[in-house]
């Protein structure tokens, strides 16, 4: 085993897909594929298989990955301490993306290092691309993105959506929950008020107000006041304990996620410690 199996075999673990895995780690398809080969035969188990979902993981597959990310986390505090890198993380991350799991990096990190600097930007993914290309912000997670070529974009996975809002579980239909509803949202430049723009015009209602709000748990509270809907993650449901919500089509559902830094920009040590302790959560 070496190190760049090991990534390989995670990163197509946390994306679902060989061919999203070798593009993210610039490989060839083909290289991806003999590389997850040739742990499931150094291992003589079945790692994968393939789902609707798209590749997803054996019982003995997860067993792996835990203990990979372990050893990876590892690594990078190794080079990290070897390599006397500045303790510096500049990061943007749009408000709808700050979880327990982001927390939980920080306070990981500042246990190991103390005297490490943090710079955090929140906003849309439109703003996040314009501090990374002023310089202001190293790397950004973000949803969706704009394919800009001075920003080089890490596909790490997507989430669910769902409609959050106090009558969308009594209510019989998608159309029928939109009808009439304040749309309540984090900023004019969301992504997600550009995708529930787009369910309104599907279903031809008329929007009968927009609300930017700012902040998520007043979001989710006057939601649940029955003063609007909103477009929020499941993640941010669980997160915030809220019941009130509705699936959308499979259309609607899913969104990308991303992980962006300048083109050619290489990832330090500590960066790559703060990327996978919080995808490992």
């Amino acid at each position: 085993m070496d190190i760049e199996n090991m990534i390989a075999f995670v990163t197509v673990a946390e994306l679902k897909s060989v061919s999203a895995a070798a593009s993210n780690m610039n490989h060839l398809q083909s290289n991806m594929t003999a590389k997850i080969k040739k742990i499931e035969n150094h291992y003589q188990q079945q790692l994968f298989f393939r789902s609707t979902r798209g590749m997803e993981l054996t019982p003995e597959g997860e067993k792996l990955y835990r203990q990979y990310k372990k050893l990876l986390l590892l690594w990078e505090e190794t080079e990290q301490e070897m390599n006397h890198r500045e303790l510096k993380l500049r990061l943007g991350i749009m408000q709808s993306v700050i979880s327990e799991n982001i927390t939980k990096a920080f306070s990981d990190l500042y246990e190991k290092y103390p005297n490490m600097s943090v710079t955090l930007i929140t906003g849309s993914t439109e703003k996040m691309e314009e501090e990374l290309i002023e310089g202001n912000i190293d790397l950004a997670y973000t949803f969706g993105k704009s394919d800009l070529q001075q920003l080089h974009y890490w596909p790490i996975g997507s989430e669910e959506l769902v409609l959050v809002g106090k009558r969308v579980k009594t209510t019989a239909s998608l159309a029928q929950c939109l009808q009439s509803e304040s749309m309540l949202i984090l900023s004019k430049n969301c992504l997600y008020a550009s995708i529930l723009q787009r369910i309104y015009s599907a279903h031809g209602i008329h929007l009968a107000s927009k609300s930017e709000v700012g902040v998520l748990e007043t979001l989710l509270r006057l939601a649940s006041l029955g003063m609007g809907i909103a477009l929020i993650s499941k993640t941010n449901v669980r997160e915030f304990g809220v019941t009130d919500f509705m699936e959308l089509p499979q259309e609607y559902r899913y969104i990308d996620k991303f992980l962006v830094t300048r083109t050619n920009y290489e990832l330090s040590p500590l960066e790559r410690q703060f990327f996978k302790i919080s995808q490992s959560l």
